[in-house]
């Protein structure tokens, strides 16, 4: 267990040396509005990025999450004009992201198909499913009541923060006390030997892609819910920034480790460094350089790590 979680420090020493560095370099990054800004608009990266840590962990991927994404948003946008009210908008992202989640993952786990495969026809499958059903045109004409939950800006701010905050505390909770979390753990590591321990790699590989589904789906709600429109095209890019800052994280694409923690640190990592170069008067474009560089640091600091252990 020590090990395991280990290789999360990296990530999160990385962090903290980065906002020191910003503490004297650009103090004007630390504005109550530009950290609201940040942790707003990535919170649902963070819930994805959970369950994708999930995935890796049991040595899977799934890049079709983006268009999962897409599509939760314009179904709990469509239900909020047709009535359907807003407490139960969130448990619809649920129910139908995890329904997409099962998809793939019953198509990985009992089909054994590549999961790089199935998700990658998912991901195409989709979202042009999607477009050619809307059209591509946005949702708009949604109820007053959606945007912010129908309450005040503030509030609804308040409110996205504080189901975030309890959604990672349940994860992180149970990653250290629930013995299913075990069972992750211990088929990433070694499938086979998990199988002879009684534990069914298939069940286990079906769930992780369920919860993945399932937290997309409320991340799409709470990311819908700050707007008063939503697009069809939502959530392009988003499987690529939720893997990255899982690997940055300190969990190896080969799965059997990695933390909840890391992910996090992995997530604030990342999603720091565009908003930093515009206070340190540096090009932003440089952001996405710049996260490819601690992505390959990243990966080769987790060979060193596997090297040495092998040794």
């Amino acid at each position: 267990m020590t090990f395991r979680l280990g290789r999360e420090w990296p990530s999160c020493i990385a962090l903290a040396s980065f906002y020191v560095f910003l503490t004297f370099a650009a103090p004007g990054f630390y504005r109550l509005e530009n950290l609201r800004d940040i942790a707003l608009a990535n919170i649902p990266v963070l819930l994805v990025a959970l369950g994708m840590t999930l995935v890796i962990i049991v040595a899977q991927i799934d890049i079709s999450v983006g268009s999962l994404f897409a599509v939760t948003s314009v179904a709990c946008g469509v239900l909020a004009k047709h009535g359907v009210p807003n407490l139960l908008l969130p448990l619809a992202g649920l129910v139908i992201g995890s329904a997409l989640g099962a998809v793939n993952g019953a198509l990985v786990a009992f089909i054994g198909i590549p999961s790089i495969v199935v998700t990658l026809a998912t991901m195409f499958a989709w979202r042009e499913a999607l477009r050619w059903i809307t059209g591509g045109a946005w949702i708009e004409g949604l109820p007053p009541t959606f945007q912010w939950f129908g309450l005040a800006q503030i509030s609804g701010e308040r409110l996205i923060f504080l189901s975030a905050l309890i959604l990672f505390a349940v994860f992180w909770w149970a990653s250290r006390n629930i013995s299913g979390f075990r069972f992750i753990y211990a088929t990433g590591s070694n499938a086979e030997a998990s199988r002879l321990a009684g534990i069914s790699p298939t069940q286990v590989t079906l769930w992780v892609f369920i919860v993945l589904g399932g937290l997309t789906g409320i991340a799409s709600f709470l990311n819908a819910a700050r707007f008063s429109d939503i697009p069809a095209n939502s959530g392009n890019g988003l499987e690529l920034t939720a893997i990255a800052a899982v690997v940055v994280g300190g969990t190896p694409i080969t799965g059997g480790r990695g933390s909840l923690v890391g992910t996090l640190s992995g997530v604030a990592l990342l999603s720091s460094i565009g908003p930093a170069l515009i206070f340190l008067g540096a090009n932003p474009f440089w952001d996405k350089v710049i996260q490819g560089a601690v992505i390959l640091m990243t990966v080769l600091l987790d060979s060193v790590f596997a090297r040495r252990e092998r040794r």
